[in-house]
Formats: C-alpha cells, sequence, structure tokens
C-alpha cells in the first residue's frame, strides 16, 4: 500500500498516511490516458469555425458576363467556389468535438495519472491550510520549504466553501503557473501538465470515495 507524507503549512512534516493502493499504486494505464487526454481537449474546442457555401454568399444572381463570344469560360454566377469573392467548398461548418468515453475508462485514466505521480514523488498531502485571510507568502513559503518553488503547482482542495481553503485559494491564484481544482474537477490534462499535486486531507478522502 502507497504511503504518502503529510505535511502542514509551515513546511514541516506531520506524519504519513496510507492510500488506497486501486488508486496511486496501478501500473499507469498509458494508451488509456492518451485515450481519456485526446477526449478532454477536444471537450473545451469551441466548434465554431464556420464559411459559407455559394448559396450563401450575398449577390450573384446575375450572369457575369455573355455566354457566348467572350473566348472566356462560361460562368453563371460571380458567387461561384473558384471565383474571387465566392462561396467556399467544403469548408469548416460549426461541429461539436465531444468525444464520449466511458465512466469506467475515464477514472481509470485518473487513476493512473496519479499513480504516475505518485510513483515520480510529486504528490504532496497537506495537512489543512490554516488562513485566516488571503496571504500569499505563506504559500510562497510553502512551496520553498518543499522545494517546488518556481515548478507547475496544482492544489486540490475540497470545500471551497470553508473559509480557510478560500482563503488558500485567493493566495494561491496569484502565483503563477499555479491552479485550483476541486476533486470533481480532477482531469488527466491537470494532473499531467503540473508538476506537483498538492492536495488536502480532505480531498485526499474525497478522491478515493469517489475512485474507489
Amino acid at each position: 500500500m502507497p504511503v504518502l507524507d503529510i505535511y502542514t503549512i509551515d513546511g514541516t512534516k506531520a506524519g504519513t498516511v496510507d492510500v488506497k493502493e486501486e488508486i496511486f499504486g496501478i501500473k499507469p494505464n498509458k494508451a488509456v490516458m492518451h485515450e481519456v487526454l485526446t477526449a478532454e481537449l477536444a471537450e473545451v474546442r469551441q466548434g465554431s469555425a464556420s464559411t459559407k457555401t455559394r448559396a450563401e454568399v450575398r449577390g450573384g444572381g446575375r450572369k457575369p458576363f455573355r455566354q457566348k463570344g467572350t473566348g472566356r469560360a462560361r460562368q453563371g454566377s460571380t458567387r461561384a467556389p473558384h471565383m474571387v469573392g465566392g462561396g467556399v467548398s467544403h469548408g469548416p461548418k460549426p461541429r461539436d468535438y465531444v468525444k464520449k468515453v466511458n465512466k469506467k475508462v475515464r477514472k481509470l485514466a485518473i487513476r493512473s495519472a496519479l499513480s504516475a505521480k505518485v510513483n515520480k514523488g510529486e504528490i504532496i498531502i497537506i495537512d489543512a491550510f490554516e488562513l485566516e485571510k488571503p496571504k500569499t507568502k505563506t504559500i510562497i513559503d510553502f512551496s520553498k520549504k518543499l522545494d517546488m518553488a518556481g515548478a507547475k503547482q496544482l492544489y486540490i482542495l475540497n470545500d471551497l466553501y470553508i473559509e480557510n481553503e478560500y482563503n488558500a485559494y485567493l493566495s494561491i491564484r496569484n502565483i503563477e503557473k499555479s491552479y485550483v481544482l476541486m476533486p470533481n474537477e480532477l482531469s488527466v490534462y491537470w494532473l499531467l501538465k503540473q508538476d506537483k499535486i498538492i492536495m488536502t486531507r480532505e480531498a485526499l478522502a474525497q478522491i478515493e470515495e469517489v475512485l474507489a
């Protein structure tokens, strides 16, 4: 069973916690992670690119020149695709890029990403964010003590309606390359993108409950 270290907000070690092997100790499935990552990136695409066909371009109702006698190829409209100002053939139209992924596959991908982070020692558990008011310097000092300064950090908080965690969110959002997510927002993209994953004990329990 994997064991993770627990730290306090001042950077001192406060013990260890046993985490579930079926979530944090499996062999990462790279194929599944790639499939889910592709789906996640596709979901954020707007799909709003659009062009007009010759039927949608305004004008072109009049024949541009007479049928015979000009020496040119006959033309019936100035809005044909090969004419300047004409419509576009086979151009993009608004579409939905969402790719369906089964829930079990998505969960396996997240478990694989979490296990990969544990193997690299890139998951840190913090006991709690004891912040009476937002203070970015406290988070920066915490990062420096754990040798995370300059690294891309992902903080996972359990409940932003709790004052301490909301103050932590306000403090973290000012730090470059640092982001905050809730357990239900966890994705393969963010787990692979960020160098260090810092989560509270409550967030850890929530993740284990959902992914078990």
